[in-house]
This record gives structure tokens, sequence and C-alpha cells, in this order.
């Protein structure tokens, strides 16, 4: 540099600490909020919450409110909420689907995990703190030192399952705060009348063709388990709302993307209570329902609004309630004497659904080969667009989801599309908006991680790509995570296997070299009902694996500011062949059913094991025999020859033979070594 240059440089430094800043533009990001400025710099997609906040302090002050706690769920413990139950997007701004806001008079913050940490910084103005955690024990602690000896913190116990508020009170327990269930809820009365109405669109029953089993077999297999059940439970209490649509053979479109209904449902031995709105059901469902009436197969249709009442009623007589914790919430908890309860993480509704039949597989495996057609056409789209100029994140959005739109038995995406270029896919969760999203270019990377709702199953799958020349850094992390999807995917292990035990194959690649992912490896997946199903993952509050199962594989890197990278596919839990058996099951491994090629030019094969190309390339076999005819029945000759192109096998080269047996030792140690973690 010139030395008249280094001389402005450093009047220009001087100048910015005389006012107290650097010019915004010298060294800090447009895209998220600085609070430290003054006044403060908000991006244009911040939310003003000083109105909200005044009014809601106002109304804790008239109900003697110290503190109150705001969940990113609804009454139901689900993950994606309808616009009406999003309360804690209202309030602060932020729209992520994970975190839990606290208002005090003169403080509020938000939780969230680090998947949302830069979108909180995005959306949210300086009225609110960023807490880098999702766990209580931190929100406690904070809640501590905010609320004096004798201040009371509230929440609305319908918003809260029986776990989280237990947490909550042991997080305060003999502090001098007291822990106060609140009705109604605060947020609703400040919302008022501009909050969303309530759903009403129609309820309807699925086509016998894409159901595993009728409702009544269904109801018969629930009853059997509660027969023989050591403490013989009266009733089961569903409050999840994947529950009833699935014991029943319903579906609706109360929540966004997921084909879903407000319900809950009271089965017992003799009798069967679902809470509605039974006006919005079809002719056809209410016909399903009571098709057997009267009898114990005849199922009695009640107001929504009248679930706890009626089981404040039940529990009163000689019963006991068998129910989930982690779907079921305080409110419903309440009603319930202690000694009348059977309490188990998981109500066995969610664990039944949860293993699918031979019938329910090969309609997922159907529904992933008309996906992938969809995928295929998008990404073909992309790589003629792109290079001239006429694609944004918005539009890319608009188009995959027009495209799954056109394919049989599609009832849109399965969620909000994420589409990101460049630094946004950094943004694990991130999705476009029309006016603020990046233009797509050849020289950035691009994340697409896109769903489809079918009549046949749900998908959800995850392409990174690049047009142009990748920096060594990015083919080296795009690789590192394509290995752990491979090794992860071509794993096999005992029965009875956790998912967390072996999750860690997904990261030992990046783990190699200092990298690794802050979101979870995968995640349980309907049939046709929601895109993330618990209690199927590998997180540690999921089941065990069990044959049956599909689950997310989906490893990933983000480096802020630049660039994100993952690779998502949906595997079936099947039984593996092996060349010997040591007990009563078999062994298990992973089928995949997303059937899409990875991109070719992010791909470095020297740090790929010969194990790792030879997986590749039967993955690439396997979708030319089940995507190709497809794609011609359709008559889509150009995304054929895509197809073909993209699905060449890789060559076994000798710097890939050379680390095969490295490779493999590795695996084998690290199973050895996680394996007998779990034994101790």
């Amino acid at each position: 540099m010139h030395p008249l240059q280094w001389i402005a440089a450093w009047v220009l430094l001087l100048h910015g600490c005389a006012i107290g800043r650097l010019p915004q533009a010298a060294f800090a990001r447009t895209d998220v909020r600085n609070c430290s400025m003054d006044p403060p710099y908000l991006p244009p997609t911040a939310t003003n919450t000083t109105a909200r906040l005044a009014a809601l302090r106002d109304i804790m002050r008239a109900y003697g409110v110290q503190a109150y706690i705001v969940p990113s769920t609804d009454a139901h413990m689900s993950e994606y909420i309808a616009e009406r139950d999003s309360r804690l997007g209202w309030l602060t701004g932020f729209t992520g689907s994970a975190g839990t806001g606290v208002v005090t008079q003169d403080k509020a913050a938000l939780w969230t995990d680090s998947r949302y940490w830069t979108q909180a910084e995005r959306q949210m103005d300086c009225n609110w703190e960023l807490q880098r955690t999702p766990w209580v024990e931190s929100i406690g602690l904070w809640i501590l030192e905010a609320v004096p000896v004798g201040g009371s913190v509230s929440l609305d116990p319908f918003l809260f399952s029986i776990d989280t508020w237990n947490s909550y009170s042991q997080a305060l327990h003999g502090s001098g705060r007291t822990l106060l269930p609140i009705e109604p809820n605060l947020v609703d009365l400040v919302w008022g009348d501009k909050r969303p109405p309530p759903a009403s669109g129609e309820i309807y029953s699925l086509p016998p063709a894409f159901t595993g089993s009728t409702w009544q077999e269904k109801v018969d297999g629930i009853r059997k388990q509660m027969e023989q059940h050591i403490r013989r439970p009266t009733a089961l209490l569903l409050s999840g709302l994947e529950e009833t649509a699935w014991l029943f053979n319903l579906r609706g479109d109360d929540i966004p993307y997921n084909p879903v209904f407000y319900s809950y449902t009271l089965l017992t031995n003799t009798s069967i209570s679902l809470f509605v709105d039974e006006k919005r059901l079809s002719a056809e469902a209410r016909q399903s329902l009571q098709a057997k009436c009267p009898g114990s197969l005849c199922v009695e249709l009640q107001e929504y609004g009248q679930a706890r009442a009626h089981l404040r009623r039940y529990a009163q007589g000689n019963v006991i309630v068998w129910l989930g914790t982690e779907y079921t919430t305080y409110g419903l908890y309440g009603v319930i004497p202690q000694e009348k309860l059977l309490e188990d993480r998981y109500s066995p509704v969610m664990l039944a659904k949860a293993v699918k039949n031979t019938k329910e597989q090969k309609l997922m495996r159907a529904a992933h080969v008309r996906d992938a057609v969809a995928v295929i056409q998008y990404l073909l789209w992309l790589e003629k667009m792109v290079p001239q100029g006429k694609v944004d994140e918005f539009l890319g959005a608009q188009h995959i989801d027009a495209l799954r739109q056109a394919q049989e038995h599609n009832h849109g995406p399965s969620f909000q599309s994420i589409s990101a270029s460049g630094l946004n896919a950094a943004l694990a969760h991130y999705s476009p908006s029309n006016g603020s999203s990046r233009m797509l270019s050849v020289d950035e990377m691009y994340l697409s991680d896109t769903g489809g709702q079918y009549l046949d199953g749900t998908t959800d799958i995850t392409r990174t790509v690049h047009w142009g020349v990748p920096t060594p850094l990015q083919k080296e992390a795009y690789t590192r995570v394509l290995m752990g999807n491979i090794d992860l995917s071509r794993l096999v292990f005992p029965p009875n296997t956790a998912g967390r035990t072996v999750e860690s194959f997904a990261r030992r690649a990046l783990w190699d070299v200092g990298l690794n992912y802050g979101h979870g490896t995968g995640h349980g997946i309907g049939n046709f009902l929601s895109v993330h199903e618990w209690p199927v993952g590998f997180q540690s509050n999921n089941v065990p694996l069990a044959a049956g199962m599909f689950t997310s594989i989906e490893p990933g890197y983000y480096r802020d500011g630049e660039f994100g990278i993952r690779i998502e596919d949906v595997a079936l839990v099947v039984e593996a062949q092996t060349k010997h058996q040591s007990g009563e099951k078999p062994f298990l491994t992973f089928e995949v059913v997303s059937l899409v090629p990875y991109d070719r030019n992010l791909i470095d094969l020297s740090l790929l094991s010969q194990d790792q190309i030879q997986y590749l390339n039967a993955y690439y076999d396997t979708i030319r025999a089940r995507v190709g005819p497809e794609l011609q029945r359709q008559q889509l000759e150009e995304e054929y020859r895509w197809l073909q192109r993209n699905t060449e096998p890789f060559p076994l080269g000798s710097a890939a033979a050379a680390t095969a047996t490295l490779g493999t030792l590795a695996l084998a140690s690290l199973l050895s070594v996680l394996l007998t973690g779990l034994q101790a």
C-alpha cells in the first residue's frame, strides 16, 4: 500500500473512533442487527416489537406476573404450528421452529439453538437479548437473576409438556419464586382480533389404497397392548396431532405443510371419543368413523374444546389413563390424579406409527421415485438458468414447489422450501422471501432442502451444488460431508441400537480435520404425515432403531457468512445380509430411498475410500434402475439424459484404494468404541 493510502486509512480509523464507532460498511455485516451501535443498527428483516412488549407488560402487571414464558409450540406440542399459534413469532419477530422467550417488566430474551442464531439476529430488534442455548437450565438461571424473590413466573399450561413444566419447576424450586400456570394466554390478549382465525378446512379420509391398515385394525392392536400391559390401563389419551390422524386414517390442513387437524382422542377398552370440530368432517370421514355404531368400534364425536372437561369427568372413576409425556400438556395432565396415571415418554400409537409395514414401505418408495423426478427437473433447470442470471432464491423455491405439484398424488410441499445461495446457506434453516432473496450465481454454492407431501408418502431431500469453480475448502468440506452420509448409510449395526450411538459415523470424516455441524444428524419421517416424525432419529430422546423405520441422514458443514453444505437422504431401516448371525435377531442397516445423484463438481475422489466409491456406484445403479424408467414414462428425455450423465460410475483409482483399508479399520474401531460405551 502506498504511504498516502496508509495515512488515509488511519485518518478514517481515527475518525471512526472519535464518533464512537467505525462506519458500518467498514466492518459490519448489514444482514444482522448491531445493538452495540448508537443508534442500534437493524436490518430491514427485523421486527419492531416495542409496542407489543409494552402491551404485554401492561397485562402482566394486571395479572401480578413478574415474568412470562412464551414457547414456540402449540397445545399439541407440534414442531410446526399454524400462524394462529405462532405466539413467539408474533411477539419477537423470530420465525424459527424452536425457541423460548421470557419477558419481564424491563427485559426480554430469546433462547434458541445454533441452527437459528443468525436468523434471530436478522429478525429481532434490540428489545431482545439472544441467549445462544436452548436449555431450560439456562432460562431458569436468567429468570432467577431477573425476577426478585417473591415474584411469580407464569406460563400457559396448555403450551408446555409435562417434562418441560417439571424442568421449570425444578429450576425455580426453593428459590422463593413461584411457578404459576395462568389462563388465558397473555400473548393472545395482546394479539386480540389481529390473531389469525381458527382452521376451517375439510378433514378427510385417506383412500384405502394409501393406508397400511384400516383404522379398526389399528385400534384393535392398541387395545391388545392395553390389555397386555401389567397395569391394565383403561384408557389411552392421544394429544399429538399425528397420533389421531394416523390412528383413524384421516388428514386435514390445519397446519401448513402438515396434513393434520386439531384433535384429541380418548380410547378405552369399549369406547372411542374423538374431540374435533365435527362440522369439518367430510361425509366419507364421518361414515368411516361411525359405520359400526353402536359398538366398541364406534367413534363418538365430541367438541374439540371439551377434551379437558371430559377427561376430568372420566378420571373420577376407577380408571388408569395411559399417556405419552412428550406430547401431553401440563394443562391436561393436571386434571388426572397422580395415582390414576400410566406415563411413558411416547404413547403406543406413536411407537406403532414409527414402524411402517410392508405396504407403507412400498408406498414410501414409490413417492420417492416421483419426487426424484421433480428434483432432477429442478437441477437441470438450474443448470440452464443460473448462468443467465435469471434465478433468485425465492424463484427457485417456487419452481421446485411447482414441479412437485405436477407429480401424481402430490399435496404440496412438506415444509417451507430452503433455497439458499452463498452466505445464506450457512443458516441451516434459511427460507427466502419475495423481495429479500439473493440471486443464484455460478460463483457460489447453492443449497436446496425441499420435500413433498404425497398421498403415498412424505419426502425430504437436500442437495448442495456449485456450477462454477469451488474453492479447495468448499470441495473438501462437501466431500467430507458426503463421506459421512455414505458411512452412516452403509453402516451395519446390531438390533436395538439407539441412533445416538451411531450418529457420529456421519461426523467422523469432518472430525478428522476439525470440522463439525451444529444440528442433528437425522429425524423420522411420516407416510403423508409430518416431515419430522418422532420418536425416530439420532438424538438422545429417540427410540432404538428398528426395521421398518424411516429416517433422514443429513450431515452438513456451515461457514458463517460464506457458505453452507448439507446432503440429506431419507433411508429405511432394513435387515442386513451378514455372513454370520450372532443372535436371535438379524443385524440392521439402511436402504436409501432418496434417489437423486450428488454434485460431481464438488466431489474430491482422492478423499474417498474404495468402499465409499463402490457404495456410490451401487447407489447410482439403483437410481438409474428406479428413476430412469419413470423419467421415460413421463417423456422427460432431456432429464433422462441428465440422469445418465450424472450417474456415470466413478473410477476406482489407486488413491482411493490406498485409503480403503485405513477407512474400514477406522469405522470398525469407532463402532466398537461406541457400542462398548453403550453397554458400560
